[in-house]
């Protein structure tokens, strides 16, 4: 008889944001076919990509012109069971009430670190 298997936790970190926005949507679009193939799914925005956290960029920026919203992106990973996570850069304040509602924490590099080291895989996009 064969155990059930335990599911493979990805951590996803996202640097690319709105000067590279064709390369925006990847992370979040391979965040749901494995979020959908049963993997715990975490994204992590970091550096640039911190933006794509804010209501204003996320609802305006596409990948393509006249392409979905990276928010569209967004929203598919999260209904397919991935969380979202965001860099909180020293120093730096975050306009909270600016922020889309997908968003599940705001976490530290220190944590990052901590997800990196007990992951099965890491993957930067």
């Amino acid at each position: 008889m064969s155990r059930p298997s335990k599911a493979q936790r990805v951590l996803i970190v996202v640097s690319s944001g709105p000067s590279t926005p064709a390369r925006c949507a990847a992370p979040f679009h391979t965040a749901t076919l494995l979020a959908c193939m049963d993997a715990e799914v975490t994204l992590f925005l970091s550096g640039e990509a911190t933006q794509l956290a804010r209501s204003d960029v996320a609802e305006h920026l596409c990948a393509i012109p006249g392409g979905e919203p990276i928010r569209y992106f967004i929203q598919q990973a999260k209904l397919a069971g991935a969380r979202l996570l965001m860099c909180r850069a020293p120093g730096v304040s975050i306009d909270e009430g600016a922020l889309i509602p997908e968003l599940d924490e705001i976490a530290s590099g220190g944590e990052l670190a901590q997800m990196i080291l007990e992951y099965d895989r890491v993957l930067t996009l």
